[in-house]
């Protein structure tokens, strides 16, 4: 049998690999040889050296040619049949690492696995951790083009690749005509940001393809949905008029004519809302600051228009986009978000993954997650909880290593992992549990020792990033470091609370997090947060949810069961009413909350001046003012769900059995769930699977 080098260093070319007859070592032989070629014939080789650098680049170009045979199948294949495809637009894809997910896809990480141990490798070593992703600044004139700029390329060279490929299928064929389009080929907007490909695709068909107006506007209606992600203004996008009409003149002009023609069919058609039209048209033309309302454009041209849990699609249609539902009431729809399964439990969690397969007895539950829901017969049986336990335990070491690498925090595995990550916002309120760790501190420094010894000893996580511009996020940040920097460095306390930071969040990062975690917190005021889906993927990992009634919190507390979710905070249909008795200076502050707010303004936690972040939760109603997320009002019933999470961890037994039915409850937030929603009832297409 020959023998393997498995020194780091080697030249890859000198390795030899067994000729076992096992077939993963058959193919892990081929795989190594694969590697080999790419670690020898590329920019990375060197001579002297195989490192970490020219193992992954290797490795990659090595996955790659297994991807680029399937897509060229795959191409072959929709070619010949001539299927209608979606084409999802979307100006963020935080896609994490590539390479673990596409080997994990294409289940091949064993061979992989053993592929680079025969080269002197191990896979988790080699994997192009992401760490900077472009948000062009938009202050400034040179920012806002930049910003369009990048939407309108995504857009323009999107549509001529997809017109490419339809014209492509058509060669040689019958005589075809453009109507047929829609059935071909639908357009998904995530959000706005690729709103632009709504006037582009008229500009192709009326300028390139020398349709008319009615014809080139028939076609982009019925090829065209939206789905909405937000019902904050400042995340409604507006464009300047004068900007858009610099950098794109042909296209203001489409936007115009659209507008144009929707407000002549509002007073032909619905004379009762032309009061409305103000703030329903297209172009707001107020003198001031005259903008394209991008959201407006996108529910006037899209044939499909849809939020992303249940919630947020009620109050679009109760709310934000009432006065289109009362002209098109079939055109709203719902569609909960969904997350992969794989990416988020098989590949970030495999020793709980093995659990599970083991005790459901199969794996197709990575594909079929609703088989989760089995899990619930052995929820009570205390061999499934110390197996689970184990797995839990071994992903909270593996987050305290990474916690003290990246922070020099030294993290009890033992205590409860609390963790809040998530773009940084004041709706999604980090304010407010960076306050209830104040509070905490402060009891706890009250207390004697005995007293503390009681106490359930708690790690509080935060994690995200936030727009450069954005200052009251900054001081949110700088708040919870200040804070970690005085509780960690208290040996009064710091055996019982310890506040953490975690630098540079990503998806890299969230698949430490999300793991090693025990108590998730989704606490946006209610009826802010479209969806989240970080709260389904820590449910899917086993963890607890603390949270208001938002978002998909609502639709995870129905599947998991209200028993398991430490619900707290005003409904969303209350929240009107709130901020109005607030404005009315009815709104009478419990005195913990004004005890943590003194207790930052006393100089605990350093000389910083937090003035101007406390204000914003003080004095009149507002927008961005006079506590307008609602942080003081939510504050204590948050302080009392959070000392019945203290309770309900003292006791193990009960915890884990939350912790097996949050996973047991989450085969709804798949994605293959929502992905076939949208095929069946937007895209109206349908599988076609290369023989």
């Amino acid at each position: 049998m020959a023998t393997t080098t498995k020194t780091e260093g080697s030249v890859p070319g000198t390795a030899k690999v067994p000729a076992e007859a096992h077939p993963l070592a058959e193919e892990s032989s081929k795989i190594a040889s694969n590697i080999s070629y790419h670690a020898c014939y590329s920019p990375h080789f060197s001579p002297f050296k195989f490192d970490r650098e020219q193992a992954y680049y290797a490795t990659a170009e090595s996955v790659r040619d297994r991807l680029i045979q399937q897509w060229n199948e795959t191409y072959l294949h929709f070619h010949k049949v001539d299927p209608k495809q979606t084409y999802y637009l979307s100006m963020e894809y935080l896609q994490g690492r590539a390479l673990t997910n596409a080997i994990g896809n294409l289940n091949i990480q064993n061979a992989y696995a053993e592929a680079l141990v025969k080269l002197g490798h191990e896979m988790e070593n080699i994997a192009e951790q992401i760490c900077a992703v472009l948000y062009p600044g938009d202050t400034t004139e040179n920012g806002k083009l930049l910003r369009l700029k990048q939407q309108y390329f995504l857009c323009s060279a999107s549509l001529q690749d997809i017109i490419f490929r339809f014209k492509e299928r058509r060669e040689g064929k019958r005589a075809w005509k453009w109507s047929e389009f829609p059935n071909k080929v639908a357009v998904q907007l995530n959000d706005t940001h690729p709103t632009l490909a709504i006037p582009e695709l008229m500009r192709i068909l009326m300028d390139n393809e020398g349709l008319g107006w009615n014809e080139a506007w028939d076609i982009t209606k019925r090829t065209i949905a939206y789905t909405n992600h937000t019902v904050l203004p400042e995340a409604l996008e507006k464009w300047s008029q004068s900007v858009m009409q610099k950098l794109l003149p042909r296209h203001m002009e489409i936007i115009e004519e659209i507008d144009k023609r929707f407000m002549a069919m509002i007073r032909s058609t619905r004379m009762d809302l032309e009061s409305k039209l103000p703030n329903m048209c297209i172009l707001d033309n107020n003198p001031q600051k005259p903008v394209v309302r991008m959201a407006n454009l996108c529910v006037v041209s899209s044939h499909t228009v849809n939020g992303v849990a249940q919630l947020h699609s009620d109050i679009l249609k109760a709310e934000l986009f009432a006065d289109y539902v009362s002209i098109w009431p079939t055109k709203f729809q719902n569609k909960t978000n969904g997350i992969t399964p794989r990416r988020w439990l098989r590949f970030c969690s495999p020793e709980l993954s093995s659990i599970i397969t083991k005790w459901l007895k199969t794996d197709r539950w990575i594909t079929d997650l609703d088989l989760l829901s089995n899990l619930r017969q052995f929820a009570d049986n205390e061999e499934l909880h110390a197996e689970w336990a184990s797995a839990k335990m071994a992903n909270k070491r593996l987050l305290a290593q990474y916690v003290l690498q990246v922070t020099g925090v030294s993290i009890d595995p033992n205590s409860l992992f609390d963790i809040q990550v998530k773009r940084i916002h004041e709706y999604k309120r980090q304010l407010l549990n960076i306050l209830g760790a104040v509070y905490r501190y402060k009891k706890l420094k009250e207390m004697n020792a005995e007293e503390r010894k009681k106490t359930t000893a708690r790690t509080i996580m935060f994690g995200g990033k936030a727009f450069a511009t954005y200052t009251n996020a900054k001081r949110i940040v700088k708040l919870v470091n200040d804070v970690g920097a005085v509780v960690n460095n208290d040996p009064d306390v710091n055996k019982y609370l310890k506040v953490v930071f975690v630098p540079n969040y990503n998806v890299s990062v969230a698949e430490m997090l999300i793991p090693g975690s025990e108590l998730s917190q989704h606490i946006s005021t209610a009826g802010m947060e479209a969806s989240g889906t970080s709260n389904m993927k820590f449910s899917l990992n086993g963890c607890i949810i603390i949270g208001t009634l938002d978002g998909a919190n609502v639709e995870i507390r129905e599947e998991i069961g209200e028993e398991n979710f430490f619900l707290f905070g005003a409904k969303a249909n209350e929240v009107p009413r709130l901020r109005k008795e607030r404005e009315n200076g009815l709104f009478k502050p419990d005195p913990r909350f004004e005890e943590a707010k003194q207790f930052i303004r006393s100089g605990a936690f350093g000389s910083y001046d937090y003035n101007l972040l406390l204000e914003s939760l003080e004095g009149n109603s507002g927008y961005g003012r006079g506590d307008y997320f609602l942080v003081g009002q939510d504050f204590p019933s948050y302080m009392d769900a959070q000392a019945r999470v203290d309770e309900a961890y003292k006791n193990r037994k009960r915890w884990l059995k939350m912790s097996i039915l949050s996973t047991a409850g989450s085969g709804k937030f798949s994605s293959d769930r929502t992905i076939m929603q949208y095929a069946k009832e937007i895209w109206n297409i349908e599988a076609c699977p290369v023989p």
